[in-house]
């Protein structure tokens, strides 16, 4: 399967929010989705069932975007966090898989007792 690029990234940082158009799509991906589900090893873990539930991130925002290569860009968050790399495929994969991936979320933060309070 070939790689799927975006043609565009716009980045609106009042907002929190980062737009990807593809050829036949365009997705809306929040600062607080893209930050929860950062490939980092700080949220992934460094192998299988070592991932770690993000936990207060509804305010972050996106300071930067980091082209890295042709491969992929790294987003820099104003909570600190600049250590994921979101390919494009894995861009691709949150992007299509959002409402399954965010409802996945919202459920285990509810499951560890937690309730998002976005200001």
């Amino acid at each position: 399967m070939a790689t799927v690029i975006p043609e565009e990234i716009n980045l609106h940082q009042q907002s929190a929010y980062l737009t990807l158009k593809y050829s036949n799509q365009s997705y809306d991906l929040t600062a607080e989705y893209l930050r929860v589900h950062s490939p980092s090893a700080e949220v992934m873990g460094h192998g299988p069932g070592q991932a770690k539930l993000q936990i207060g991130k509804e305010n972050v925002s996106i300071q930067s975007i980091v082209p890295v290569g042709n491969y992929a860009i790294q987003i820099v968050y104003d909570d600190g966090h600049d250590t994921g790399i979101y390919s494009w495929e894995y861009l691709y994969e949150l992007s299509c898989g959002y409402s399954e991936k965010w409802n996945s979320y919202l459920e285990k933060l509810k499951e560890a007792g937690y309730e998002r309070v976005k200001q």
